[in-house]
């Protein structure tokens, strides 16, 4: 019995720093569709994952030296994998155009495939029992990583998979990785420990 308490507390923790961090995550979103309005919309999907990688790579060079010679901290970086994500699931149901989305349209479409991911790690996470607090944060990265190269090698064969569940999985899934790392390094703790690991 206390098991099962201890369990369902952990799970109400989980979701609710879930919510928090897709809310940071959303707040510099909607910031930057207020300066920018969503210039994104013209790219396509694999232009997105390009910059998911960029991303990705940046924080693993990081870790892997211990350096870093621009400001912005591997947070950002995380914020940035959960945004360019949400972006390519929007643009695998609208498709790129040169006419930018109106804003209105630009957060509902946020808000949706942020709510479907979170529906997704719910369901795993009951799976997976919490797994995922036990990671490092460099095994989240490299898990993106790893789910990177699998959606390139499904972009360059024009999205055709045997047993593959397609992109729109593997870009939900990093969206996931990423909040956990965002939870794991929640306000700057341990990232300079978890850089180097």
């Amino acid at each position: 019995m206390t098991h099962n308490r201890e369990s369902l507390m952990e799970t109400t923790r989980t979701n609710a720093e879930f919510r928090q961090a897709i809310e940071e995550c959303r707040k510099l979103y909607v910031a930057k569709l207020g300066d920018y309005g969503a210039a994104w919309h013209v790219l396509r999907t694999s232009s997105l994952t390009d910059q998911i990688l960029i991303k990705a790579k940046r924080i693993r060079t990081i870790q892997v030296t211990g350096r870093q010679l621009v400001g912005e901290d591997i947070r950002d970086a995380f914020i940035a994998i959960v945004n360019y994500s949400i972006m390519a699931l929007i643009q695998l149901e609208l498709g790129c155009e040169d006419t930018p989305l109106s804003k209105e349209t630009a957060i509902e479409k946020y808000d949706f495939y942020a709510t479907r991911a979170y529906e997704l790690m719910i369901r795993k996470n009951h799976d997976y029992g919490e797994a995922w607090r036990i990671m490092r944060v460099s095994s989240l990265v490299d898990i993106i990583l790893m789910k990177l190269l699998r959606t390139k090698q499904i972009e360059d064969a024009d999205g055709k998979t045997e047993v593959s569940e397609g992109v729109e999985g593997n870009y939900c899934d990093m969206v996931n990785y990423a909040v956990f790392a965002l939870i794991q390094t929640g306000h700057g703790k341990e990232e300079t420990n978890q850089q180097k690991r």
